[in-house]
């Protein structure tokens, strides 16, 4: 009579070592069965690496938000084009501006002129999208640091979040500085200024605006010291002993940056050199924090 007895289904195959297992039951959570011609790989877990076309991906989207956060900016100062025009672009050029008080100014009317085709159309345009930059840049750092966030460790989570934070703070206060100190120091000089009584001082509507953008954007970038110096000496590149030999020579390039971008006074001159030379003792002040907290971290 037949033996109607089965063998288990994870029996061994006869002639296989002992101790094999089938190729139909994987050991839990073992790599998959190599011997099929289709790639059987499972997705990868959210902490898992991301392969260079994931990566181009994601950089993709990082890009295409920050760009929107921009566009939205200038959307924003599309729907206020007119107060920006007649406050931000053409405020400075009116005796009554705020700063003008603020900094005891005695200012007088300026003039302005289109002497070029395109001249009004372009400050129009221009004046709007650098305002909607400034007021998306906070947003595009934030989707740049959200593209980075994920390929480092959590101390260097730290550091870079504490930098696009104090960047985006930073580069607004510069452009603050720039449209609110520099600009009416510099405007009122150059409206005043006059060889002979004979010439009238009548601008360009096109140069006022790129002298204007350049004064704000340029501030902007220059406070940005701090930030660099702090991810400078994360990285090891810089030190408070290096910072403090070259600070003389630091105030030599601030001193003559001052006489670039302001009228030829002592007192308009150290109104934007002291911001400079107090931001530069402040990079110097943390560097020292940023050094010391590198060293407790490797003791």
């Amino acid at each position: 009579m037949a033996d109607s007895r089965t063998s288990p289904p994870d029996a061994p195959s006869e002639g296989a070592p002992a101790g094999a297992s089938s190729p139909e039951a994987p050991p839990p959570g073992g790599p998959p069965s190599g011997n099929g011609t289709a790639d059987q790989r499972p997705q990868l877990p959210p902490g898992g690496e991301m392969s260079f076309i994931d990566h181009l991906e994601e950089l993709r989207w990082s890009l295409f938000k920050g760009f929107a956060a921009l566009a939205g900016g200038i959307v924003v100062c599309i729907v206020f084009r007119g107060w920006i025009l007649r406050e931000v672009l053409l405020g400075p050029l009116e005796p009554d501006f705020l700063m003008y008080r603020v900094l005891a100014l005695d200012a007088v009317p300026v003039t302005l002129l289109n002497r070029t085709v395109t001249g009004q159309f372009f400050a129009d345009i221009g004046v709007i999208v650098a305002c909607g930059f400034v007021i998306g840049s906070p947003g595009a750092v934030y989707y740049l640091w959200k593209f980075v966030e994920p390929a480092l460790y959590p101390e260097e989570k730290e550091n870079l979040r504490f930098s696009a934070a104090f960047a985006s703070f930073f580069f607004l206060l510069g452009v603050a500085f720039g449209y609110l100190i520099l600009t009416p120091i510099a405007l009122q000089f150059f409206a005043t200024y006059q060889l002979s009584p004979e010439v009238v001082n009548e601008f360009d509507i096109s140069r006022y605006f790129n002298l204007l953008i350049f004064w704000a954007l340029g501030c902007g970038v220059l406070f940005e010291l701090p930030v660099a110096v702090y991810l400078l000496t994360n990285m090891g590149l810089v030190t408070p002993d290096l910072l403090r030999t070259y600070r003389k020579y630091a105030l030599m390039v601030v001193l003559v940056m001052a006489a670039m971008f302001t009228p030829p006074d002592p007192i308009s001159q150290m109104l934007v050199a002291l911001p400079l030379l107090l931001l530069y003792e402040a990079s110097i002040y943390i560097s020292v924090l940023t050094t010391r907290r590198r060293r407790q971290k490797q003791a």
